[in-house]
């Protein structure tokens, strides 16, 4: 099942990757001078597919009743994490940095994709139960009170009990993404150097600055494949 959701998600990643590729060529022939990367920027990670896909593995096991990863997706819809990036020249081609994970948006993210994965289990098991001659009431209701009576809890605790986990926690995104320090460019390559994570913790990446939109693209010296959610489109947050 690992090796499925594994290629599954290879799949869709290159289908996306391409797309945003074709974003960053586009931007690329017409992107502007301005090397000052001053702002707050804010960018979403669309975990939709992920957890679709980890929904689908598990949730194609049920005995007697069959569903496909389209439907799963029917169910989980714009499951997004926002990422907030602050940036503050202070000198030519370089400046400080603070990055972060926002925490509401990953709880609101995850309550999200849990309530959608208790939708799509609630109805597997009605279908079940009809497929059995269940004499009793098949609807969304009825359902989570017979999943509360047998396990003890609701369907959404059961799933985030017993079910692989939707989306990675916060912490390990956290450990991936925020910090703080300071950043250089040069020639299309933005490098940031992280405080908390000793001098040697360093992040180069491809960038291309686009009036109100900044491009992060694949980390330099790196196979694009493990890159995950790249290329990353950040877009200027208003002046308060």
């Amino acid at each position: 099942m690992k090796k499925i959701a594994k290629n599954i998600l290879l799949t869709l990643l290159f289908l996306t990757l391409s797309v945003l590729t074709a974003v960053l060529i586009y931007i690329h022939f017409f992107q502007s001078d301005d090397r000052d990367l001053s702002g707050e920027w804010t960018t979403e990670f669309d975990m939709t597919k992920q957890a679709a896909v980890t929904a689908f593995v598990w949730l194609q096991d049920m005995e007697a009743v069959s569903i496909s990863l389209e439907d799963v997706e029917d169910y989980m819809q714009e499951l997004t994490i926002a990422v907030n990036l602050t940036m503050e020249q202070t000198g030519q081609d370089e400046g400080i940095f603070r990055c972060n994970i926002d925490p509401e948006s990953y709880d609101v993210c995850t309550q999200t994709a849990y309530e959608a994965y208790a939708a799509a289990f609630k109805a597997l098991v009605a279908e079940r139960l009809d497929m059995a001659g269940y004499a009793g009431s098949t609807d969304e209701e009825a359902i989570e009170a017979l999943v509360t009576e047998t396990f003890g809890m609701s369907t959404v605790s059961y799933l985030e009990s017993c079910a692989p986990a939707l989306l990675p926690s916060l912490e390990e995104l956290q450990v991936l993404y925020d910090g703080s320090g300071t950043y250089k460019t040069e020639e299309g390559i933005l490098t940031r150097y992280f405080d908390e994570k000793g001098p040697e913790a360093a992040k180069a990446e491809y960038y291309i600055r686009k009036d109100s939109y900044l491009i992060l693209s694949e980390e330099a010296g790196t196979d694009i494949s493990d890159s995950g959610q790249y290329p990353m489109i950040y877009t200027l947050k208003p002046s308060q």
